[in-house]
């Protein structure tokens, strides 16, 4: 390889140095074969959950925010996803999506966002005539023949039929929302559990349903109860839980998370504000959660 014209020994780059004077076609030649030195590359291991749906009032619970883990499993039955290899000192987006209000109507969740993952907000039982909302899990249908909203692939899964004057469940990221009875609401799906902290929690449960004598329970993994009488229970902030139905008013969905792993040789930041966070260690990785906001993420 030429040095550029300057007399005496030929410099090689390497991975980590490259000294000298170098041609532009040297430069991309160098990069080609993956011996110019660039931005120092990381792992990054992710769940990203979104904002479950809101539960309806007299009626189905909200369907769980969509799910999506590259640490032991991820949501809707899919395969594990696979982790991102990013660079230093350049801005990755994060949003921690809210979960959906309750009320006549209620209305879906809100998407969580890493890079480029995009989590789908729980889908809502928006009321008691009412199909449930299609999401990341789908919420459950209102009442009589009303049907539960379709999952995303990958992120969760539909919400319950109603039958007769009984709401279905919200659905989880793991399990369908449960079918309403004759008398009694639907259960809402069961959500996933991870080990991305170091300890294994279940995330995106559904809302469990209102029932004409009684309620459907919420899904593992923060979805809120139904409520006969009374108010449905709201799903549990940072897990993406569905709000429960309730016969006077459903309950709100959970907010959503987004945690990442990263070796602990790296430094995370959050240039410009806007999200709040916390870093923990976990042997040789920092673990980082995000609780709300949306903003950048940069890593020195």
């Amino acid at each position: 390889m030429s040095n550029g014209g300057i007399i005496g020994v030929i410099n090689t780059p390497t991975t980590s140095v490259a000294s000298g004077v170098w041609t532009l076609n040297e430069v991309l030649l160098a990069r080609s074969q993956d011996i110019w030195p660039g931005q120092p590359s990381l792992t990054i291991n992710y769940l990203v959950v979104a904002g479950g749906g809101g539960g309806g009032n007299g009626a189905g619970g909200g369907g769980a925010g969509g799910l999506r883990s590259t640490v032991t499993a991820t949501g809707g039955g899919g395969t594990l996803e696979t982790a991102l290899t990013l660079v230093t000192s350049t801005n990755y987006t994060v949003t921690v999506g809210g979960g959906g209000a309750a009320g006549n109507p209620s209305v879906n969740g809100n998407n969580s966002v890493f890079s480029s993952i995009t989590s789908t907000a729980g889908g809502a039982c928006p009321d008691s005539i009412s199909n449930g909302n299609s999401g990341g899990s789908g919420g459950g249908g209102g009442r009589a023949s009303n049907t539960g909203g379709a999952g995303t692939s990958g992120q969760g899964f539909a919400g319950g039929n109603a039958a007769s004057l009984s709401g279905g469940g919200g659905g989880g990221a793991s399990a369908v929302g449960g079918t309403g009875g004759s008398s009694a609401g639907g259960n809402g799906g069961a959500g996933v559990a991870t080990s991305i902290t170091g300890s294994s929690v279940t995330y995106a449960g559904g809302g469990g349903a209102w029932g004409a004598s009684s309620a459907g329970t919420g899904g593992a993994g923060g979805g809120g109860n139904g409520g006969v009488p009374g108010v449905g229970s709201n799903g549990t902030a940072n897990t993406g839980g569905g709000g429960g139905g309730g016969a006077n008013s459903g309950g709100t969905g959970g907010s959503g998370v987004v945690i990442l792993r990263y070796a602990d040789t790296f430094t995370i930041s959050n240039p410009g504000g806007g999200l709040t966070l916390s870093t923990a260690t976990d042997g040789s990785f920092k673990v980082t959660t995000f609780t709300a906001g949306t903003g950048n993420v940069s890593w020195s």
